[in-house]
C-alpha cells in the first residue's frame, strides 16, 4: 500500500509572514504620503487569508482589512492616515498582519509593521542607535493591545452587499472623481494642425499631367501622393474630433 502523504499540520504562530515595507513613514506636509501601501506575499502552496489590526485605528483607514491570498501570489494593502495633526508626530503605532488557512481560524503567523508621523522629509530627526530606538518602541507598545480595523472596502465589494439606494450613490460618486480625475482637453496640437493644412494643400495642388496651369510643373502630385495625403488627413480629423 502506498503511504498518504499528509501537510504536517502547523502550529499557530510558526508559519513565517512576508511583508514589505516592514515601516511606513507619513510625512505631514506630503499629501502623497498620506497613502502607504503594503505587500503581503504568499509563497507557499496553499491559499491565505489575512486580517490586519492596529493599535491605533482610529487615526488609520485600511482598504480591504481582511481577504485572501492565492498560493505564490501578492496583495497590495493600501493604508491612509487621516488625523494628520502635529500632536501625533514621532508617536509610533502598530499594524499587526495575522495570516491564517482558508478553512481555519488560529493564526498559523503574524508580523508587525511599525508606523509613525513625521512633520517633513526634510526635517528627519536624528537617527538614535539602534539599541536605543528598539528598547523605545518595546516600552511604547509593551501594554497596547491590537484592534480591527473598521470594515472598508473597495467600491466593487461594497456593490455586492449593498442596497439599490447605496450602489446609486456610489456609482454617482465614482462617476464624479473619474470625471474630476479625466483630464481637460486643451485641443489639437500645433503640429496636427500644421500638418493637416500640409494635407488640404497637398489634395489642391494639380494632378501629375494636366497641362492646363499656371503652377509649376515640379509640384504637380501623382495620384498615389494625393491618396496618401487624403488618408492621412482623415486620420487627422479624427484625432480632432476626439479631442
Amino acid at each position: 500500500m502506498q503511504q498518504q502523504h499528509r501537510q504536517p499540520e502547523l502550529v499557530e504562530g510558526s508559519l513565517p509572514v512576508f511583508v514589505f515595507p516592514t515601516e511606513l513613514v507619513f510625512y505631514a506636509d506630503e499629501q502623497s504620503s498620506h497613502k502607504q501601501v503594503l505587500t503581503l506575499y504568499n509563497p507557499y502552496e496553499f491559499a491565505l487569508k489575512f486580517k490586519v489590526l492596529c493599535t491605533a485605528p482610529n487615526k488609520y483607514t485600511v482598504v480591504d482589512a481582511t481577504g485572501a491570498v492565492k498560493p505564490q501570489c501578492c496583495v497590495d494593502i493600501v493604508i491612509r492616515h487621516r488625523d494628520v495633526r502635529a500632536c501625533h508626530y514621532g508617536v509610533y503605532d502598530k499594524f499587526r498582519l495575522q495570516v491564517s488557512e482558508q478553512s481555519q481560524r488560529k493564526a498559523l503567523g503574524r508580523k508587525e509593521v511599525t508606523a509613525t508621523l513625521r512633520p517633513s522629509a526634510s526635517q528627519e530627526p536624528p537617527s538614535p542607535r539602534p539599541q536605543d530606538e528598539e528598547r523605545r518602541i518595546k516600552e511604547q507598545f509593551a501594554d497596547s493591545e491590537f484592534f480591527e480595523q473598521t470594515a472598508f472596502q473597495t467600491a466593487p465589494v461594497s456593490l455586492r452587499h449593498s442596497s439599490r439606494k447605496t450602489q446609486s450613490v456610489l456609482i454617482g460618486r465614482l462617476t464624479r472623481r473619474k470625471q474630476e480625475s479625466r483630464p481637460v482637453a486643451g485641443g489639437p496640437s500645433l503640429l496636427t494642425v500644421l500638418l493637416g493644412l500640409v494635407c488640404m494643400a497637398a489634395l489642391m495642388l494639380p494632378t501629375l499631367g494636366e497641362q492646363e496651369s499656371t503652377v509649376p510643373v515640379y509640384l504637380h502630385l501623382s495620384v498615389n501622393k494625393k491618396l496618401v495625403a487624403a488618408y492621412v488627413l482623415g486620420l487627422l480629423t479624427m484625432v480632432i474630433l476626439r479631442t
